[in-house]
Formats: structure tokens, sequence, C-alpha cells
């Protein structure tokens, strides 16, 4: 294998060669490297960028250290990566996307970061992410916005979009995001590669000043192979003392080699709801192509509404998401010179969740019980239930977010990805696969959900979901 070809080999593909003494850390440092000169300035994914001495110097250290005995630290060792901007990493400007943090430099990495450092990732510098991770659009005032690896004009998607933007374009054999309200699944989407909301607990988050609310959110892997995307999902779970939820599972599990026999599994397509989801026109024709590739695998693919008003899976999520902004971000809200620098979205999520009375909170908790023990009944007949993992196509990255779809009117800046709240509050993982392209070239997903602590089940489907989709996730970008 030549030397650039290297960024376009699965990252366990690359592990292992480095592994065997087939190529030197250095040398797969130097090839991202120029991968990054040469496209990065057009998809603005990776920012807070370090020096390419002094990561050329790391990996030549790795080298060494390898030739004189030392073992390998983990399956991560010597690979580049670069870490979601939202997670802590000592040493590495960590801004959150917000002009209040531009100059934030952590003494500590966060405890997923901390895992793939352990595990011997070489942090070459971070992924680009919305102010705070707020919208599935990837601006910000610090870095400005990211663009689809197969069209830079047009949206990477977000939070997660400098991950998967690098991730597809060869920049990164591997990526971390995270999701609250679809960000491991709307860029996947729209750059045409794997990503995984974990179940709550799977990747435990730490510090965090709350350890006993559930999270909304959840960091998780993106991958252009399921292989890829099983070894990183292991890496980042596990249990720690400090997350007393934690799921207390053996994360090595999670990397068992995957045999994608999914023959006989059943899929329930939920499509837009009969009609509830607006859809840009050309959606659902490429989602359909998606799930043709799950019939080719053996798979039953079943249109199935549930009985449940996903009207109110909306209002539950919007009461449940605005009390956390609001308790993550009020401290800035109080401060007058803070709040000014806050983005207006921000504001308005912060306003509202101070506006909300416990009750509320509570009512909207026990709604989302009530699609907790619908989705029981469903996964009683199916393995999986799908949806697509957007609701419009990537747009101009220029553009903040969509003000209607299909004539629809968007009353609010996330109200275009409505389509992953089910997901959101589903307490159980949810996988993004590609599903193809339009015949302008834009990418689209399905996301598929599985019952809680499902990930394994999940990783399968990605197993076989791949050998029969082949064409379209091999479809580079030509950037």
């Amino acid at each position: 294998m030549s030397d650039e070809h290297w960024i376009e080999a699965e990252a366990t593909t690359l592990s292992a060669a480095l592994a065997a003494g087939q190529v030197s850390a250095e040398t797969v440092m130097g090839c991202f490297i120029d991968r990054i000169d040469a496209v990065n300035d057009r998809v603005n994914a990776i920012v807070s960028r370090r020096a390419s001495d002094a990561l050329l110097a790391e990996a030549a250290a790795r080298d060494r250290a390898w030739a004189a005995g030392e073992p390998r630290r983990g399956w991560l060792d010597g690979l580049p990566m670069a870490i979601k901007d939202l997670s802590a990493t000592a040493g590495l400007t960590t801004t959150l996307g917000s002009p209040l943090f531009a100059e934030h430099v952590p003494s500590a990495d966060n405890l997923m970061a901390a895992r793939l450092r352990a595990a011997g990732a070489l942090f070459i510098g971070k992924t680009n992410t919305p102010e705070f991770g707020l919208g599935s659009q990837t601006y910000n005032r610090v870095f400005g916005a990211t663009g689809s690896a197969y069209d830079p004009a047009l949206t990477a998607g977000g939070s997660s979009g400098g991950a998967a933007a690098a991730l597809a374009a060869g920049m990164l054999p591997v990526a971390d995001g995270s999701d609250m309200m679809g960000s491991l699944r709307n860029p996947a989407a729209y750059n045409n590669v794997f990503g995984l909301r974990p179940s709550p607990g799977r990747v435990p988050a730490w510090p965090v000043p709350d350890v006993f609310s559930p999270s909304l959110g959840t960091e998780g892997p993106m991958a252009r192979s399921a292989a890829d995307l099983a070894a990183l999902l292991a890496t980042q779970a596990g249990p720690d003392a400090r997350a007393p939820q934690s799921i207390r599972d053996d994360p090595t599990e999670l990397a068992a080699p995957l045999s994608g026999a999914i023959e006989g599994q059943r899929i329930a397509w939920l499509g837009d709801w009969q009609g509830y989801y607006p859809l840009e026109p050309g959606v659902l024709d490429v989602c359909e192509q998606g799930l043709s590739a799950l019939t080719a695998a053996g798979c039953q693919v079943e249109r199935v509404t549930p009985r449940f008003d996903p009207a109110r899976l909306w209002q539950a999520w919007c009461v449940l998401r605005q009390i956390t902004v609001a308790g993550k971000l009020e401290a800035l809200y109080q401060d007058p010179d803070k709040q000014a620098a806050l983005k207006p979205e921000a504001i308005w999520e912060i306003e509202a969740g101070l506006g909300h009375s416990a009750i509320a909170g509570h009512h909207a908790q026990v709604t989302r019980s009530a699609w907790f023990a619908e989705l029981g009944r469903l996964f009683e007949r199916y393995d999986a239930i799908a949806l697509p993992s957007a609701q419009v196509f990537a747009f101009d990255r220029g553009v903040h977010w969509p003000q209607q779809i299909a004539g629809r009117a968007m009353d609010s800046y996330h109200r275009w990805m409505e389509v992953v709240v089910p997901g959101s509050l589903s307490a159980g993982p949810t996988l993004a696969v590609p599903a193809g392209f339009d015949e302008r070239g834009r990418a689209m997903g399905i996301q598929l959900m599985g019952p809680p602590r499902g990930e394994r089940g999940l990783l399968e489907i990605a197993a076989g979901y791949e050998r029969y989709a082949a064409t379209t996730i091999a479809r580079r970008p030509a950037l």
C-alpha cells in the first residue's frame, strides 16, 4: 500500500499495519497532515490544530518506543485523532464554539478524551462544532462554518459536523462525537459515514456537575466502517466509579468480531410517521435505497406507525432540552457581559428553561416514560426501528437553519431536526448508516433505534448492511 493510501484505510486496518511494522506512525502522521493541508481550508473541519513538526515528533517518539520494546498502549496507538471541541482536552484549546472560551485551555482531559489518549491516540487538534453544541448546523463566531466533505458549500450538519466532515474527507481515520438532538446522526447522513448514539450510561460523562440526572446527550463514535465504529465505541465505553449510572458491562465485548449475519431481522420503518414530519422531496426516495440494502441482507422491513402522538414527544423534548440547557448555561446568562456574547438560540433555550416549572419537567418525563413503554411494545416484534436521519438534505452552509420544509414553516432553530427526537428520548442506542445520494450528489442517511443497551445488535446490523450498501459507502468525496 502506497503511503498516501493510508488515509483511505479503515482505522482498524491501519492499527494492525502499525502493530505489524508495515508502516511507521511518523509516516501515517505525515499522510494525514498532508491531507489536512490539502483540503481543510475548503471544509473547515479541524480547528485549533497543533504544529506539524510537533505532531511528527510525537509520532516518531511512538516509533522509537515500539522499537525499544515498549508495548502498544491500545489499538489507537499512533493514530491521529481530533477531538470534538465540546470535550475538554489537556493543553489543547477547547472553545465550545463560543467566543467566551476562545482562549480556554483545559488542564485535564474529560473522561472520554482521557480514554482515547490512554489507548494511544495522538491528538492533532479539535473538530468544529456550533456554539455549545446547539443546533444541527456547525457554525460559530470563533472558527466559522464547516462544509460537507461532498460539497463544502453545503453544511456538514451538526453538532459533530467537524468530526463527520474530517472523517469523510480522509483527514482522520476515525472520529469521536456527541449527540443530544441528532448530532451523531445528522452529520453522519450529510457526510456518508456511520455514527452511533449509545444508550445512556454506555459512555459516561465526567466531569459533570450533576451525576444523577440522566443526560439527554451522550458521547459516541463515528467511523467509515462497522468494525471501526465498534472498536472506537469499546474504547469510549465502560463504567466509571464517579458516574453512578454508567453501564457496568465489559466494554471489550463491543469490539468482538462482527458476523454481519442479520438475515431474518425485522425492521420497523416509520418513514415520515404518516405525514407528521415534513420532508424535503427526495429524502424518502434515498432512504428507501438504503432500506433495499437491508432487504438484500435478508431483513424484513415493514411500514409501521407507533401508537403514540409524535407531537407529544416534541413538546416533552423541548421542555427537557430547555431545562437541561438552562442548567448548563445559566451562570453565563446571569452575567450581563457574558450574556451579550451568547448566540440568540442559546438565550432562547435558557430563558425558556428558566421559565419552566418543576411540574412541567415532571410531565415531560412522564411523556418520555410513556414513549419508552411504546418502544418496548415495538421491540417485542422488531429488532430495530428506522427513520430518516434528517428531514432535509444538506443546505447552504451560510444559512443558519431552514425556515421551512415542504411548505411548512419551522417555528424554532431546531424544529427541522424533529425526526431525531424519538431516538433521543428512547433510552436506547441509535445507529446512523449512509443511505445514498440524490441526483445532486447530496448524501442522506437512515437512523435505526435499538432496545436499551442494544449496541451490539445495532453494530451487527451495521456490519451486515455495509456488505449490501458497499457502493454507497465506498463513494468518496472529490475534494
